[in-house]
């Protein structure tokens, strides 16, 4: 027998309605604060890793500008060595685990599921309980602040200077534990996407019909997986040696400091290349937007990638050149990283080769896009010098690497991942960032970024340390230091530009259209749904019949060669439309709540083992009863029918009415 209820009434400022679970209520609809606690939409959750990658980007910055003002000038007050250590320390730490790669997973997130024509990810709830994860192990670290003090002995963690005889505060405690639940989020996520692209692809996208932001992505998340254990491993040794007295990296008791380094760059070179890869995908896919034109050689792009992911775990003891390694093993890698130069030259020959010929259109995406090319370059040839092995010995633990790596991971990867947010601003959020203060913000970004590193160079080679908190006057490293400084605080007023462009554009959309699915005439399938995306994404889901297939829907080739438009972007998303209901999993509570656990019981580990009891709990409890609890609840009311028809029997079919997340008024119809 079917009832059904008499429809109810929403508005966009209404509380959605609920039902009481125990000591919780779940919401029954995606709107409303609290539905951003519960969600295991990819996108709800592609934002809030974005957002909080951003906030974390802050802090960063705040330590970045504290460390250039300490070394304005010789003898620099502002902070004393101990207190240089614990900035200097959780800056690298900061802009890598908690900046870098969750932008990367931000766009996975958000991007990757529509990008392949799916409706979610493999594991939706996982995937919450990732970014829960994350955020718990970011708020973990930066509570070491208040706790005593940060971690002091640089993002690397070198043994013997991270055990307990020469850091005996519990800064380091935070950033390895820390960092060990981070590290859950990262491997959570890595097999939730990995899972999504091999089983979830639309009907005809073959492997070789993907985006290639996809295609970085999913050798990004490959590398995650089999990355990550190995530094969860060696934090491991550093955990029972620091807190139960064990003697892995203790020389005085038969330790080992070299095995740490070793453990450490074999998870963190290829680290470097899961950071760079997703900007580089970015980057692939926006240049021929722009360019006017397909990417110029599509298979080598992909396959430099691959290879790419491959050969950079056979180049970590460059790090090591001067710690004892031996002859033949400096020998075997400086070859290895004169031949992981070759497939990064591929992609920069293949981005350029897209660009030559092309009616180029030098908007703030495409900028970002070239200035991540030029800069990655530079990088990319300072890099290329650690591979002679004299020279790397000179230059290691100057300035110079730091010079390095900013160029290849702010110049490459944040160039890139601004390029993102400039592109897929209006897909997300439903409106444009203004231009105008776009490009400004690229320009005072690339000059400020210019300014900080580029005098780094001149520093390294004059032999300045990368590691010390004051220098004397008469060694020459006043001016550059100095115009480094100047560089560093235009390169933070370039952030806050494109905060207030932010802020700026969305209070101009109100008066504005919306741009619609395809405003800057894009070529993959994620353009062709509404914009901002619909909570189920498409419907239904499209068949793909070749790389770039939105693009060719409206362009056609005639009989000589010329390009032909043949359907209007309208035309193409209407044709996307359909008569089928959705059906999407309910929100839940527990991936937050299981979270929640992860950080008490680190503070239980540091502080008292009764906070462990407490924390290991909430998680287990927080885990049984996310097994037991059904995937889809039809109570919950969260299936969503884009277009009204009959409804399996205990779902809710949702009419014409019901618009976009923040839409107007929904008809609800509740078929028991």
């Amino acid at each position: 027998m079917t009832v059904t209820d008499a429809p109810l009434e929403l508005t966009s400022g209404d509380e959605p309605p609920r039902r009481t679970l125990g000591v919780f209520a779940r919401p029954t609809a995606s709107t409303g604060w609290r539905s951003w606690f519960t969600s295991v939409d990819h996108k709800k959750i592609g934002v809030m890793y974005g957002a909080t990658a951003l906030f974390f980007f802050i802090i960063g910055g705040v330590e970045a500008l504290l460390i250039r003002a300490q070394l304005w000038a010789p003898r620099g007050t502002l902070l004393n060595a101990d207190q240089y250590n614990q900035v200097f320390t959780m800056h690298g730490t900061t802009m890598i685990f908690l900046v870098v790669m969750p932008i990367g997973a931000a766009f996975a997130n958000y991007l990757m599921p529509l990008q392949i024509g799916a409706r979610d990810v493999a594991f939706p709830r996982i995937n919450a309980f990732s970014f829960w994860a994350f955020l718990a192990g970011g708020i973990f670290l930066n509570s070491s602040w208040f706790l005593g003090g940060g971690a002091d002995g640089g993002w690397f963690m070198y043994a013997p200077n991270s055990t307990v005889t020469f850091s005996p505060s519990n800064g380091i405690d935070f950033w390895n534990i820390g960092l060990l639940i981070t590290g859950i989020a990262s491997l959570t996520g890595a097999v939730n996407l990995i899972v999504t692209v091999l089983n979830m692809r639309a009907p005809g996208m073959t492997l070789m019909k993907m985006p290639v932001f996809t295609w970085m992505t999913l050798v990004s998340q490959f590398l995650l997986l089999f990355a990550i254990p190995v530094l969860t491993s060696a934090q491991f040794l550093l955990l029972f040696d620091r807190n139960f007295d064990a003697a892995f990296f203790d020389v005085a008791k038969g330790g080992q400091p070299l095995l740490w380094e070793h453990l450490f760059w074999i998870f963190g070179h290829p680290e470097v290349y899961l950071m760079i890869l997703p900007a580089f995908g970015l980057v692939s896919d926006i240049l021929p937007v722009f360019s006017r034109k397909p990417i110029f050689g599509y298979t080598f792009i992909v396959f430099s990638g691959v290879a790419i992911g491959f050969m950079g775990w056979g180049v970590w003891a460059h790090h090591m050149f001067v710690s004892g390694i031996g002859p033949v093993s400096v020998l075997v890698f400086s070859l290895a990283t004169m031949f992981i130069a070759v497939p990064t030259g591929v992609k920069i020959l293949n981005w350029t080769a897209t660009m030559v010929g092309g009616k180029i259109k030098l908007t703030a995406p495409m900028l970002f896009c070239i200035g991540l090319i030029t800069m990655f370059t530079i990088g990319g040839l300072s890099g290329v010098t650690h591979s002679v092995a004299p020279a790397d010995t000179q230059q290691t633990d100057t300035y110079y690497i730091v010079a390095h790596f900013h160029y290849v991971l702010f110049g490459g990867a944040f160039f890139g991942f601004m390029a993102g947010f400039y592109f897929y601003w209006p897909k997300v959020f439903g409106y444009l960032l203004n231009e105008k203060l776009g490009k400004a913000n690229f320009w005072l970004m690339f000059v400020g970024f210019n300014l900080t590193f580029g005098p780094m160079h001149v520093l390294g080679l004059q032999g300045m340390s990368r590691r010390i908190y004051t220098y004397d006057a008469g060694y020459g490293f006043e001016f550059w230091n100095r115009l480094a400084t100047i560089g560093a605080f235009l390169l933070a007023s370039s952030i806050a530009l494109f905060i207030f462009n932010i802020f700026y554009s969305k209070s101009k959309a109100k008066n504005l259209p919306n741009p619609g699915p395809d405003p800057w005439d894009a070529r993959t399938i994620e353009w062709m749904i509404p914009s901002p995306t619909p909570v189920y994404n498409f419907d239904p889901v499209p068949t793909v019949e070749r790389l770039d297939d939105f693009w060719y829907r409206k362009y056609g080739e005639t009989e000589d060669g010329r390009l032909v438009r043949i359907a209007s972007t309208e035309e193409v998303t209407q044709s996307a439309e359909g008569e089928h209901n959705v059906h999407l999993p309910s929100p839940s509570y527990w991936p937050l709540v299981a979270a929640i656990g992860l950080p008490i019981i680190g503070w239980g580990l540091i502080f008292t083992w009764w906070l462990c009891l407490i924390g290991g709990l909430l998680t287990a409890g927080a885990l049984y009863a996310w097994a037991l609890e059904p995937p889809d609840d039809p109570e919950a009311g969260h299936d969503h029918h884009p277009h009204e028809g009959s409804a399996p029997e205990g779902e809710v079919a949702v009419s014409d009415a019901e618009t976009d997340e923040a839409g107007a008024d929904r008809e609800v119809e509740t078929v028991g």
